[in-house]
């Protein structure tokens, strides 16, 4: 978890156990006894990569100190039908006050780690990064995006506050790339920051200007076909970072690697995942 704040996860698992519990686990409370103990396990129903378990790791610590768990299988582990990732004994209205948080949290992150992997594995052989975006759940994008490096991809810009990213809207309002980058750079010095710039470029046309005024650091090629993205790059020679951008599918991220980017770009790791099934199992 070493890109996971303690203080923020230590916020979201205060907050998610307030938003399902409230003043009690009535069911919990009214058919449990409270001196009792059990074991439960973290039961595999799917396959592919495991993550959540620190964190899962986490919420049991948070909840009962007391608890003993056992770690079988790591984050970034594969996973199968039926394999078991952890165990746990301790008081039993305990281990189901943490079920469906555990649960909510392994699932999604699991389903994120998995597709990262099969993203990164997709263009194997090919010099080139595989990167996340903003488009996560809100509150949720520390996790998600520990998801994505446990699966082997990259994470890009945790937020508007870390990078530049000069995209069509910006370039719309100030009425051209170099007025945009000129202005960006005026208010950096202004405000004594050290940003990096991706500027996005849509045509040939605006890469041309992106090439002439340059203090960029990177490229971003929005929407460009795969024939016209190789040309980009050739055009662009390493003058700059390049990076690929906008509706890169699992399917067509390999041909994207082939043109020569340093950096493909992809909403879907986060957004267009499939939550892996998981049971917290009693025995």
């Amino acid at each position: 978890m070493e890109n996971i704040q303690k203080e923020e996860l230590q916020n979201f698992i205060k907050n998610a156990l307030y938003e399902d519990i409230r003043d009690g686990d009535h069911t919990s409370l009214a058919c449990v006894p409270a001196e009792a103990e059990g074991n439960a396990k973290l039961l595999v129903k799917d396959e592919g990569i495991l993550a959540g378990v620190a964190v899962g790791k986490a919420i049991f610590e948070y909840v009962d100190p007391n608890f003993e768990l056992n770690i079988l299988l790591e984050d970034g582990s594969p996973i199968k039908y039926g394999d078991i990732a952890f165990e746990v004994h301790g008081k039993s209205q305990n281990i189901l006050k943490t079920e469906r948080l555990i649960l909510n949290t392994m699932q999604r992150m699991s389903g994120i780690a998995t597709l990262s992997r099969k993203f990164v594995e997709a263009v194997e052989g090919y010099n080139v990064q595989i990167l996340d975006t903003r488009k996560t759940t809100p509150l949720l994008r520390f996790l998600e995006k520990a998801a994505v490096k446990i699966g082997g991809a990259t994470n890009y810009r945790t937020g508007l506050y870390d990078r530049i990213m000069i995209k069509d809207n910006h370039i719309d309002f100030c009425g051209s790339i170099t007025q945009a980058v000129t202005q960006t750079q005026a208010y950096l010095k202004k405000n004594k920051l050290d940003l990096e710039i991706t500027l996005e470029v849509r045509d040939q046309k605006e890469l041309e200007e992106a090439l002439k005024v340059g203090q960029i650091n990177r490229i971003m090629l929005d929407n460009f076909d795969t024939d016209t993205m190789r040309k980009a790059v050739k055009l662009i020679d390493k003058r700059f970072e390049v990076e690929a951008s906008g509706g890169i599918t699992l399917e067509t991220v390999r041909g994207y690697a082939a043109t020569g980017v340093d950096f493909i770009s992809t909403g879907a790791l986060t957004h267009s995942f499939r939550s892996l099934d998981l049971s917290l199992k009693k025995y």
